[in-house]
């Protein structure tokens, strides 16, 4: 497979018409349709069905448009990481990140290094654990920040200093409002709006497991969630109450919701990591550098 075909497949797929993609891609569409043919024959596989006024997919056709992103993406962050080591100091470093107010941290790094390398250019990836590590296992990513637990076995890793809390986000007419902390009896008959790290799949090591204790597997789970912008939505059309970080929704005196810890107080240490033996663009190693910097002086301050 050419890369050349496979941008040509993707085009295909996102305007939904050979006519339109040859328009797009300046290309006559007996040319476009050879292409996409023989490709097709390649792979051993029909991937698009043609209808009278648009295309869509084959099952197998969706295959090879997540696999062909990933392709694309792959080589032109090889492309520019070689093209940023004939700058001294330049190029892109992706890093992808869960939710969580540590990000300033990163933030502060990011900063710093772009006032002094205006040449290098940050790309975030905002999104749960596992879409995280699959990018980074891919290499579409150069590093990852994390909500513990997390399997390092495969990666580096800088533990950082601070750490989440956990706690319920309410409407600010709900009745445990008026309490300071949120205990397990409060919770026991309400309809919880889950994340993924209360999923069972991660309560024992991240400490939820104990903390609702017997209770755990009858909660009453009205919703989940991988990204707390939504649950905060959901909490405010009264659907439930969202277990969720501190300082990630907006609770400020003129929001509508309000965010009460968990008591006993339940914490979530972060990591950020990288794959094992992994070789850094200068940008990215730059990165890595200002961490340990940044880190160690939290640490020792």
């Amino acid at each position: 497979m050419e890369l050349r075909v496979l941008k040509y497949f993707l085009t295909v797929a996102r305007e939904g018409s050979i006519t339109g993609a040859a328009n797009s891609l300046h290309l006559t569409q007996p040319t476009l349709s050879r292409q996409i043919m023989d490709l097709e024959k390649e792979l051993g596989h029909k991937l698009l069905i043609r209808g009278k006024s648009n295309i869509s997919l084959t099952p197998e056709g969706m295959i090879l448009r997540k696999r062909a992103e990933e392709i694309i993406d792959m080589a032109e962050k090889t492309e520019a990481e070689f093209s940023s080591m004939k700058e001294i100091i330049g190029g892109d470093i992706y890093i992808g990140s869960g939710e969580t107010d540590a990000m300033k941290y990163i933030a502060e790094v990011m900063k710093d290094i772009q006032n002094n390398y205006p040449g290098i250019k940050f790309h975030i990836h905002s999104g749960n654990a596992e879409d995280v590590i699959e990018k980074l296992d891919k290499g579409l990513l150069d590093f990852g920040l994390l909500i513990q637990p997390i399997d390092l076995s495969k990666y580096d890793h800088l533990t950082m200093p601070s750490k989440d809390v956990w706690g319920v986000i309410m409407r600010k007419d709900s009745p445990l409002a008026a309490k300071e902390k949120i205990e397990m009896n409060d919770l026991e008959t309400l309809p919880i709006i889950a994340s993924r790290q209360m999923s069972k799949k991660y309560s024992a090591e991240s400490g939820f497991l104990d903390w609702f204790g017997e209770k755990f597997d009858n909660l009453n789970i009205a919703a989940t969630y991988n990204l707390v912008y939504n649950a905060a939505i959901m909490v405010e059309a009264g659907l439930g109450y969202a277990v969720t970080l501190d300082k990630l929704i907006d609770t400020n005196p003129d929001n509508n919701l309000v965010f009460r810890p968990l008591s006993p107080r339940l914490e979530s240490g972060l990591d950020i990591v990288w794959k094992k033996y992994q070789v850094f663009s200068p940008a990215a190693k730059l990165f890595l550098e200002k961490l340990n910097e940044k880190f160690k002086q939290t640490t020792e301050g």
